[in-house]
């Protein structure tokens, strides 16, 4: 069992940053691809960027790419999101999942991934 917490979010307005953190609690952090999904109201949960086991590879959503960065530090067990540019279409609650696999590619499908956190708020005004 991996437990997922979140941190980070905030209200900010269009054109700021936030970056979030993503903490687990596993010996074998390194066993998990990484991702971010985000939920705004009254739409379906989507991806945004993923990251693989090691760090090799990652991925993003064609609408945040060129604004955010996902990263992950293996040694603290924690994936970031750094999220520049903001603008009110990225308000959403984001979450953070893990999927068990050494792949060299991000898994970007919902159900692919094992392990879910609860949810960070982000909110960007215009």
């Amino acid at each position: 069992q991996v437990q997922l917490v979140e941190s980070g979010g905030g209200l900010v307005q269009a054109g700021d940053s936030l970056r979030l953190s993503c903490a687990a609690s596993t010996r074998t952090f390194t066993s998990y691809g990484m991702g971010w999904f985000r939920q705004a109201p009254g739409k379906e949960r989507e991806f945004v960027a993923g990251v693989t086991w090691s760090g090799g590879a990652t991925s993003y959503a064609d609408s945040v790419k060129g604004r955010f960065t996902v990263s992950r530090d293996n040694a603290k067990n924690t994936v970031y999101l750094q999220m520049n540019s903001l603008k009110p279409q990225d308000t959403a609650v984001y979450y953070c999942a893990a999927v068990a696999s050494e792949a060299n590619y991000v898994k970007k499908l919902e159900w692919q991934y094992d392990y879910w956190g609860q949810g960070t708020q982000v909110t960007v005004s215009s």
